[in-house]
């Protein structure tokens, strides 16, 4: 029973064990070109028997010479091919420095094979300087920028976005957009200004987005714009120019007031006034000078917000700065939670009357329900966060609580919020106040970034 013969198998590569089919091809026609003399040969030594022997020695001689040739021109023909073939395959691999020499017949293919290994290098050093100049400008941005897959997974986010999610890279990568929240924004139309909560950060935000393809595949472009922090910065100039107004009136009506006040309080001494009409005189304008100089107390109360200099930053113990605050208000015991050691890198002046204006207001709201008043720290991977929490009746619902001038208390300035608003955002932290969940009262929430070489918490 015969075998069946083996299926044929595709050429080898130059160098393997089995003769490709084109050296076989080069091969086989130098020894065609060679058999005709072979056979010329052969047969004129044929017709003379004494020198049959010897002819026989020269066609052996001549044939192995032959064979010989027919190998060093096949070796010729084919170097410079695998010599081509390695270039080709140095750049199917992604290596673009090696290149080839120039010589023989194959001068111009060697030449555009260098030239399209150049062109290929370029290219990729252009593209590696592109790529590192998105991400230099992708970190720059103050936008989140979020690139999501074909299956709505996260593939690309750049600082900003990290903080705004508070996780870090590795806990993002991957994950859905429903799982981090995000999925509604997508939905939304594109250029649309909504009110959201994320991890590290509420307010208002306009939300972009964008179909984008890569390899073929689908994605889409995410760019989140804390459009809210741009216009409290703006809110903030329009009330320092008004503030500079008022004060220049004001005091320019204040300053002939308390004059007068002085010079009636003056005559008020003298005879022969009545007694009963001196005392209510004398009252009257006792009462013009306590509100005269009110209403100079109560307006350099607010040119706090205008005059706040830039912050000082210097190493401050936070648990230290914490255990002063909490013992400046006596009207209220303030409970200080114990935290981790932790140095951050602060004006301590600013910050304490920020804190001051913070537990203020909780021991303000609770008083009536005689509520404890706690104070608290923690660390997270990227900042420091202070927490001040009241057992009062909560935070009224508005949004204007960070608002300079407004006010839900009798006689409030309406400053505190918005100084430490100001001052959280000068050390590059912001502020906020929200509704406990745990209990009646509230929460206010400051926080910093964390210094670069801070150690982990215990």
């Amino acid at each position: 029973m015969a075998t069946p013969e083996p299926s044929p198998t595709p050429s080898a590569r130059p160098g393997s064990a089995r003769l490709p089919a084109y050296e076989r091809r080069i091969l086989d026609g130098s020894a065609v070109i060679a058999a005709p003399g072979l056979i010329v040969a052969a047969l004129l030594l044929s017709g003379h028997a004494a020198v049959h022997a010897i002819g026989i020695w020269l066609v052996l001689a001549a044939s192995v010479a032959t064979a010989l040739l027919i190998r060093w021109q096949c070796r010729r023909l084919v170097y410079p091919l695998h010599t081509l073939s390695s270039l080709l395959d140095a750049l199917r691999l992604g290596d673009y420095s090696l290149r080839g020499t120039a010589g023989g017949a194959l001068d111009d293919l060697v030449y555009d094979i260098n030239a399209l290994a150049e062109r290929l290098q370029q290219e990729r050093l252009q593209f590696e300087e592109s790529s590192y100049l998105l991400g230099k400008t992708l970190a720059a941005l103050d936008n989140a920028v979020l690139v999501f897959d074909q299956d709505a997974r996260l593939r690309l986010l750049n600082p900003a976005a990290q903080r705004l999610l508070q996780a870090e890279r590795h806990q993002l990568f991957g994950r859905l957009a429903h799982d981090l929240g995000l999925q509604p924004l997508l939905d939304l139309s594109s250029g649309q200004l909504v009110n959201h909560r994320f991890s590290g950060r509420s307010g208002r935000f306009e939300i972009r987005h964008a179909p984008l393809r890569t390899d073929g595949r689908s994605g889409r472009l995410l760019v989140i714009n804390d459009v809210g922090r741009v216009l409290r910065e703006e809110e903030r100039q329009a009330w320092q120019r008004l503030l500079r107004v008022l004060g220049h009136e004001v005091n320019n009506s204040l300053a002939p007031i308390q004059s007068m006040a002085g010079t009636l309080a003056s005559l008020a001494l003298r005879e022969p006034l009545p007694e009963d009409w001196r005392e209510d005189f004398r009252g009257g304008l006792e009462l013009i000078g306590h509100r005269a100089g009110a209403l100079s107390r109560f307006l350099a109360s607010y040119s706090q917000l205008t005059r706040l200099p830039p912050p000082r930053p210097a190493a401050v113990a936070l648990p230290a700065l914490l255990d002063k605050v909490a013992r400046l208000d006596a009207r209220r015991p303030v409970q200080l939670a114990p935290g981790p050691t932790v140095t951050v890198n602060v004006d301590a002046d600013q910050l304490e009357q920020a804190l001051i204006n913070l537990v203020r207001n909780a021991v303000e709201a609770s008083l009536p329900v005689e509520g404890e008043v706690l104070l608290r720290w923690r660390v997270e991977p990227d900042r420091v966060v202070i927490e001040v929490l009241d057992e009062g009746e909560g935070p009224p619902v508005s949004d204007n609580l960070f608002v300079p001038f407004f006010t839900t208390k009798p006689g409030g300035s309406g400053i505190g919020l918005a100084l430490a608003r100001q001052v959280a955002e000068a050390h590059e932290g912001g502020v906020s106040l929200l509704a406990r969940t745990d209990t009646p009262g509230a929460v206010a929430t400051l926080w910093l970034p964390r210094p670069p070489a801070q150690p982990e918490p215990p």
